[in-house]
């Protein structure tokens, strides 16, 4: 049975997550551990008072409260088994913990989205887990409606060839019986003739490796062309149709043409519609 971790400040935006995560439940045998960060208040005054002592008491108890409240909800309603936890300390430190020690399978969170270049708070701490966790993370909007996915887009600026990323995405895929095409990147400013030349030149090797390794017979690569990467992309999710958009986040090396976690991490902010990220370079 797969673990989905599911943190919540039980906004809209985390709320529509826990949906999200719930649907994906009912698909396959899933568990949901459903996590709230609570940072304490204080000073070494009021601390000595009691008074933050009572306060945080207080609001400890409203949040196991609450969390008992959505669990018992999500049983009776969907049938899906849910594990609740409250930790101590900030959002980051506390998902990445939880993470490790609950041996999470990859993770379900809401994000605020912007507008233009402004991000807000629940978006902005959403895309830093993406750039630090070691499992799969699916951003959902916040404005986002469940739906069971179609068709899932993997966008990359290279061709991915890694099992443990590519197994990930085809067995999540395959979960919602969603079909996987693939579009490759190419920078008309930045990127060389001679990178568009082998783009080019590896494309239709490339379509033919996932169709004999994954059996996706309706699968294909296409190859994407210009100058801004995040408006190209998403002219080609609207003009298609797509239902999730996956990403692959490496770290920063050189030559530092692979997608990064700063640009996936932009993405998560936009998006319309939900990013599962996958980290490339990590234990999971």
């Amino acid at each position: 049975m797969k673990k989905i971790l599911v943190p919540t400040d039980f906004s809209v935006c985390a709320n529509n997550a826990v949906d999200f995560a719930v649907q994906t439940a009912k698909l396959a045998p899933a568990e949901i551990a459903l996590l709230h960060s609570f940072e304490l208040m204080g000073n070494l005054y009021t601390d000595y008072m009691g008074v933050n002592k009572e306060f945080n008491q207080s609001q400890l108890n409203d949040v196991y409260n609450q969390l008992a409240v959505l669990k018992r909800s999500i049983r009776e309603t969907e049938g899906v088994t849910v594990d609740t936890h409250v930790c101590t300390g900030s959002v980051k430190k506390c998902i990445l913990q939880t993470t490790k020690e609950k041996e999470i399978d990859y993770m379900v969170m809401g994000t605020a989205g912007a507008s233009g270049i402004k991000e807000t708070l629940w978006g902005s701490k959403t895309a830093d887990i993406i750039a630090k966790s070691h499992v799969p993370v699916i951003a959902i909007p916040c404005g986002y409606k469940w739906k069971k996915p179609v068709k899932i887009l993997l966008a990359t600026n290279h061709f991915e060839t890694k099992p443990v990323m590519l197994d990930f995405l085809f067995e999540w895929a395959d979960m919602f019986n969603a079909r996987i095409d693939v579009a490759v990147f190419t920078n008309d400013s930045k990127d060389s003739p001679v990178t568009y030349l082998e783009h080019m030149r590896r494309t239709p090797g490339y379509e033919h490796l996932l169709k004999e390794k994954y059996h996706e017979d309706t699968l294909t690569v296409t190859n994407l062309f210009g100058k801004d990467f995040e408006e190209t992309l998403e002219d080609h999710i609207q003009q298609n149709e797509v239902d999730i958009l996956a990403m692959v986040t490496y770290k920063r090396t050189f030559p530092d043409t692979i997608f990064h976690p700063s640009i996936t991490k932009h993405m998560a902010y936009h998006t319309k519609i939900p990013l599962l990220a996958i980290p490339a370079n990590k234990a999971w």
